[in-house]
């Protein structure tokens, strides 16, 4: 049976209350299409792309399309309200990460939105982890070495970062402080430019995201030190982790999870619960999502729940303590 045959069989059936109760959906959910809120530009960065596997995997589960909304302004807060304000009736969900969700909330005095108050938590979908690379010229192998080198030379060593608050910028910061070294923070427009920068040492280090620099890594283009993550990343297997060189707990990256409007029934928040759980243990799935650098989180709501929590205040913590600020 040809695929375009099948999925319209799939939706006639999967229609009606019954058959939709006998999937596990909620009865007469969905019956239009869905729209999940992506806070970022859309065209192939790591965000909108882990988004649009999901939007398609999605829609080899449900009766209904879900169709992605990027709504870009203000590191994500333009996106992140209009969710918050949508109708609850389970067709409105909001894709976000870590600097919309725990980082924003210290760097804006009027957040027009609260992460824990607004929404109903979904499922922490993953993580894709920062990589602390140097340039070559610099000398150094492992995190040992760069962190004597940089205890050695207060002040001397530039790291760059695509902003102030970003997950670049606050990982470096993570690190000086784990470290009690002086590093000098050098944020870019286009981070493009910080990595050109960076091969060509006119700055010496960046905390960049696994899937930004992997290939200058795998080029030979740039020296890795150390993943921050409690795991090796799939994209560079052979790049240690800091807790294996000897510095549990230095861990940084950008995860990424689904969240509704408060509000929006509870049942429907299970089912896509289950859902995205479903898609995270399929194999094809993971694949496609393994190749963006996500390190694969899921579980139940309360998971996220307590880790935005938790994210919220340590992101607090490097915020203040790097003075950064939008307003």
């Amino acid at each position: 049976m040809a695929e375009t045959t099948r999925r319209v069989l799939l939706s006639t059936v999967l229609a009606t209350p019954a058959a939709a109760m006998a999937q596990g959906l909620p009865a007469g959910w969905p019956d239009h299409s869905l729209r999940m809120i992506v806070p970022a530009a859309g065209g192939g960065g790591t965000a909108d792309t882990i988004a649009r596997i999901l939007a398609q995997e999605l829609d080899k589960r449900l009766p209904q399309r879900t169709l992605v909304d990027n709504r870009v302004g203000a590191n994500g807060n333009v996106g992140a309200a209009l969710a918050a304000r949508a109708a609850p009736d389970g067709y409105t969900m909001l894709y976000g990460w870590a600097g919309t969700l725990a980082t924003n909330p210290a760097m804006y005095r009027d957040l027009p939105f609260d992460p824990l108050r607004d929404f109903e938590p979904c499922i922490l979908i993953g993580n894709v982890p920062n990589i602390l690379v140097v340039t070559n010229g610099m000398g150094v192998r492992d995190l040992a070495g760069f962190t004597a080198y940089a205890r050695a030379h207060p002040g001397q060593i530039s790291f760059g970062s695509s902003g102030n608050g970003s997950s670049m910028h606050l990982a470096g910061e993570m690190y000086r402080q784990a470290t009690h070294t002086d590093m000098v923070h050098v944020p870019y427009n286009a981070v493009a430019q910080g990595i050109n920068d960076l091969i060509a040492g006119r700055i010496q280090a960046m905390f960049n995201l696994v899937t930004g620099v992997q290939n200058q890594v795998r080029a030979g283009m740039l020296t890795p030190i150390a993943v921050l993550s409690d795991r090796r990343a799939p994209a560079l297997p052979d790049v240690p982790t800091a807790a294996e060189l000897g510095m549990p707990g230095l861990e940084f990256g950008t995860w990424f999870c689904l969240m509704f409007p408060r509000g929006t029934p509870q049942p429907i928040v299970a089912a896509m619960n289950r859902l995205v759980n479903e898609i995270l243990a399929d194999e094809d799935a993971k694949t496609r999502l393994a190749a963006q650098g996500l390190d694969i989180l899921g579980g139940p709501p309360q998971r996220l729940t307590e880790f935005l929590t938790a994210e919220i205040r340590r992101h607090g913590e490097l915020v203040r303590a790097s003075g950064a600020s939008m307003n």
